[in-house]
C-alpha cells in the first residue's frame, strides 16, 4: 500500500511529500522545493530507500531544490508535462525574484503527459495533466489509497493562481472538475499549500468550484 508523509518546506510552506511503498520502503519525493536537510532527515527517520523525484510542476517553490537533489543521490527527475519547460529554464531566475536560495534549471529524466502512470515499488499512481495554474502541471492520483497529490491546482477552500505567465483561469476550472472530480468524492488530496481536504468537501463547498444548484 502507498504511504506518504507531508514535509512543509521553505518560506512558502510547500507540502512536500515523501510516498512510499510499505512492502519495499523504497520512496519518491513530490516537489522538493527546498531545505533538502529536512526532507533527506525524514527520509532516513522512516527507513526510507529514495529513488525518484515526482514533479507537479516547476515554480520556485516547487522545483528549487529538485536539481541538487537529483545531482546529490543520482535520481531520476520525472515531470512534470512538457508545458512547463519555460518554468525550469527559468527557475535561477525565479529563485532570484523570491529571495530563495540559488537554484538550478534541470532536464527532466522523463516529461509526463495525461494518461501516463509512475511506480514506487509496488505501488503505480495515475497521472493527470491538470494545466491553469502552470501550462504543464500535474497531478499523481493514486486510486488504491484514494490519495491526490494535486500541487497548486487545488487547496482547500480555494484554487491555484492564474496570474502568472500562461496561467489560465477557464482552463483550471476545468482540469479540476474533468480531471480532478472523476476520482470519486472520497478521494483525499494533498494540496501545494495548507490542509488536506477531500474533493467531495471540495464540490459542495469551494466556492471557486463548488457544483451550481
Amino acid at each position: 500500500m502507498l504511504r506518504y508523509q507531508t514535509v512543509p518546506v521553505t518560506a512558502f510552506a510547500q507540502n512536500c511529500s515523501i510516498v512510499w511503498c510499505d512492502e519495499t520502503q523504497d520512496a519518491a519525493v513530490i516537489d522538493p522545493g527546498g531545505e533538502l536537510d529536512v526532507l533527506l532527515a525524514e527520509v532516513q527517520r522512516l527507513g526510507l530507500h529514495l529513488k525518484a523525484i515526482w514533479q507537479t510542476h516547476a515554480h520556485i517553490d516547487h522545483a528549487g531544490g529538485t536539481a541538487e537533489l537529483a545531482r546529490r543521490f543520482d535520481l531520476p527527475i520525472i515531470g512534470p508535462h512538457p508545458g512547463d519547460q519555460f518554468w525550469i529554464t527559468g527557475l535561477p531566475q525565479q529563485g532570484a525574484m523570491f529571495g530563495f536560495p540559488p537554484a538550478e534549471a534541470f532536464t527532466p529524466t522523463r516529461w509526463l503527459a495525461d494518461g501516463d502512470t509512475v511506480q514506487i515499488g509496488h505501488s503505480t499512481l495515475n497521472v493527470r495533466h491538470c494545466p491553469g495554474h502552470t501550462p504543464g502541471h500535474v497531478v499523481f492520483h493514486s486510486p488504491e489509497a484514494k490519495r491526490a497529490f494535486v500541487g497548486d491546482v487545488l487547496f482547500a477552500g480555494s484554487i491555484g493562481r492564474t496570474d502568472f505567465p500562461q496561467g489560465n483561469h477557464q482552463q483550471l476550472l476545468d482540469s479540476i472538475r474533468e480531471r480532478l472530480w472523476p476520482m470519486g468524492d472520497e478521494t483525499v488530496f494533498i494540496p501545494g499549500h495548507g490542509p488536506e481536504s477531500t474533493f467531495g468537501d471540495e464540490r459542495r463547498s469551494n466556492p471557486y468550484v463548488r457544483d451550481r444548484a
